[in-house]
Formats: structure tokens, sequence, C-alpha cells
């Protein structure tokens, strides 16, 4: 397994749960850094910003650079600085919070809130989700903006919980215009993989994913040629595999467990 040049960590789940460290998740997290591998964190999240799940990392007493944080709201931004490269010049109506439209805004990327002046609707995460929301969203639609799904996760996992997550307000989005998403850009897209293979420098045959969702982080590795770890620690449980006939190269029930396996093997 050392044989990985890079690994790609999943955070909520897989790294932490709420504010809840994982067990052997920092002391993994140091052996692989000692081995001099290169550790990305990959999360689908568009209510925090890569500095602050760098800093919320820290507080947890893991080291992280904002460099090594990948996130579907700063994948995001990515997509639409392209367009804008390509000549194109998006006006985009964001439903989410503030920090996907710090991520989008920053790339130098227009938001508006005006229905008909949208060229794009992007939805992520919205703990604040309405119906005034839902109602700008659906004319945005209706009147031929483009649907891009921030992420495809229908629930978020907190201590004792799942939350309700992008999906979610896509769907209803959906329902209310009569329209489809047109683009997914968080895990498993292949335009993710691509901006994360393009930012890590290693081919994927080299590339380990590990997280704790068959259908984001999984998949993510299984379309892309990328090897797999599922971690115990999250949404999936073992007795889900029975729905998926496509199993990751490792499972383990924690990330202690993946260390055991690193050490017993090196």
């Amino acid at each position: 397994m050392l044989a990985y040049e890079t690994y790609f960590f999943d955070l909520d789940g897989t790294i932490f749960i709420g504010d809840l460290l994982l067990p052997g998740v920092r002391q993994t997290l140091q052996y692989l850094r000692e081995q001099g591998k290169q550790v990305l964190f990959l999360s689908n999240t568009t209510i925090r910003t890569r500095e602050e799940c760098r800093n919320r990392l820290r507080l947890m007493g893991v080291e992280a650079r904002t460099e090594e944080v990948v996130t579907a709201a700063s994948v995001s931004a990515a997509y639409f600085r392209e367009m804008q490269g390509m000549n194109r010049r998006p006006q985009v109506l964001v439903i989410g919070e503030q920090a996907l439209k710090y991520e989008v805004a920053g790339g130098g990327t227009v938001l508006t809130d005006e229905p008909m002046e949208a060229t794009h609707v992007l939805v992520g995460m919205d703990r604040d989700f309405d119906y005034e929301k839902l109602h700008r969203a659906m004319k945005a639609v209706r009147a031929g903006a483009y649907l891009i799904a921030a992420n495809p996760d229908p629930n978020c996992p907190v201590v004792g919980d799942l939350l309700p997550d992008t999906w979610a307000m896509v769907k209803a989005i959906e329902a209310a215009s009569c329209g489809t998403v047109q683009e997914i850009i968080g895990k498993p897209s292949a335009y993710y993989a691509e901006k994360v293979l393009e930012q890590s420098g290693t081919r994927r045959e080299n590339c380990l994913m590990v997280g704790d969702r068959m259908d984001t982080d999984i998949r993510f590795g299984l379309s892309h040629g990328i090897n797999t770890a599922l971690v115990l620690t999250g949404v999936t449980a073992r007795e889900d595999l029975e729905q998926y006939s496509a199993m990751p190269d490792h499972i383990w029930t924690s990330m202690s467990e993946m260390l055991q396996d690193h050490l017993r093997l090196s």
C-alpha cells in the first residue's frame, strides 16, 4: 500500500464527524507524511471555504495547508473561471451559503440575485433554504439558466444524525422548474477528478482515494481509475455493500485499521 504516492482523504465521515476527530486519523496522516507521501483533502462541502476547512483541521490537531484542501466550492469557482477564459461571461445565481459565494466570486465570476439576469443557477448545501430561494431559482431555470449542482450529496453526516445536503435542494428546484440539472461539479464528477489529478501532479494509478461513501468517494475512484479505500466511520455501513456490484480495493473499519495495515506491510 505504501506504493501509492498520493492519498486523497474525504473529510466529513472520514477525518471527522462534526467536531469529533475520528480514531487513528492524526497518527495515520503523520505516518504518511513521514513516509514522504502527498496528502490532499477532498471534500464536497460548500458551506466552508478551503481556509475554514484548514483551520478546522488545525483546531483538531491535524496539520494542513490551504493548498492541500479541495472542495466542491473551490472547484465550482474553477469551473466558472475557465468559462470566463473562453470569453463567456456567466452571471451566477447562487443557492447556497456564504462560503460558496465567497469562493465563486473570488474567482472573478459575477454573482446576481436577479433570476432574469442569471445564466446559471449554482446550488450547494443551504441551511437557510426557503420558499423565496426556491422561487428565485425556479424562475431563473425556467428563463433558460443552466442548473448546476455543486455536488450530488443527498445528506451530510453529523454526530448522531444526517442533515439534508445539496441534492435535496437541487431536486426541489428541478421539480418546481420542470428542469434538469445540467452539470455536477463535486465528487464523483469527471471535472472534479481532472482538477484534483492536475493539482496532485500524480498519475491516477498511483493515488488512493479514502472515503466513507460508496456513492461519491468510492464511485469517484472507480470511475476515474483511482484506487479506493472505504472506511466504515461515516455514511456507508458494511451491510450497505450488498447493493453495489463494484467493491473498493480496501475496506477498513477506521483509519486506525488503515494505519495498522500499513505498518504490518511496511
